[in-house]
């Protein structure tokens, strides 16, 4: 009987080291699980704080490129800045030069427009006193030639020459001649006289000053006349 009992207590001893095995086991995987857990936590914050490091860093990094890029683009539009700052007055003057040559050029094309209109006036008038000092010589023509056998020929373009006859009776063909013209200005002008008449320039003033070509060519002749020695 007291040899069953041992038995028993044997079991009972056994089946506690069993539990008590059993107790240490779940409580050492229980600490295991609960330690891979916190291992795996800690080990995901880690990862998550140096991926957060990374990213900092990283965006520093771009940051700074970003920082640089922006400083050499300042410095380099400084540069162009000051560069243009110097052209500045260089380029003011050229301006103000051509500003100047364009003022200078309005006044030089008004002033040409000013004498273009002042002579188209004054070609104008002396193309009318042409007409009439045209007239005048024709009337005077016509009344010497008929009168006084005066003739007119045209000779080495726009001048004339004038011819006197019948003033010697003794000599009636015998000729007294002028050449006269008259210039762009509407100038009377005498270039010969043959024979020369001392008191030519007198007359041809005279003229200037009257524009009575029929008085001029009654004097010329007149004084041709009185070169005629009496007999």
């Amino acid at each position: 009987m007291a040899q069953i009992n041992d038995v028993d207590s044997g079991d009972s001893f056994t089946t506690m080291l069993e539990e008590i095995r059993t107790k240490l086991i779940f409580q050492v995987v229980g600490e295991m699980v609960e330690t891979e857990a916190e291992l795996h936590h800690s080990h995901r914050q880690f990862s998550k704080a140096g991926l957060e490091t990374c990213l900092k860093k990283c965006k520093d990094e771009t940051l700074f490129e970003t920082i640089e890029v922006f400083k050499k683009d300042v410095d380099q539009r400084s540069t162009i800045l000051k560069q243009k700052s110097r052209e500045l007055p260089e380029v003011i003057s050229e301006i103000e030069e051509k500003s100047l040559m364009k003022e200078s050029l309005i006044q030089k094309i008004e002033r040409l427009k000013t004498e273009h209109a002042k002579n188209s006036d004054l070609i104008v008038a002396q193309n009318k006193a042409n007409k009439d000092r045209l007239k005048n010589l024709h009337k005077a023509k016509q009344v010497f030639q008929d009168c006084l056998k005066l003739e007119i020929r045209k000779i080495q373009g726009e001048k004339l020459q004038f011819v006197f006859r019948n003033l010697d009776h003794r000599d009636p063909e015998s000729a007294y001649t002028f050449i006269l013209m008259i210039s762009n200005e509407g100038v009377y002008q005498i270039e010969s006289c043959s024979p020369p008449l001392e008191c030519m320039p007198q007359l041809e003033q005279n003229l200037k000053k009257t524009n009575n070509f029929s008085a001029f060519l009654a004097n010329v002749r007149k004084e041709f006349k009185a070169l005629i020695p009496e007999k």
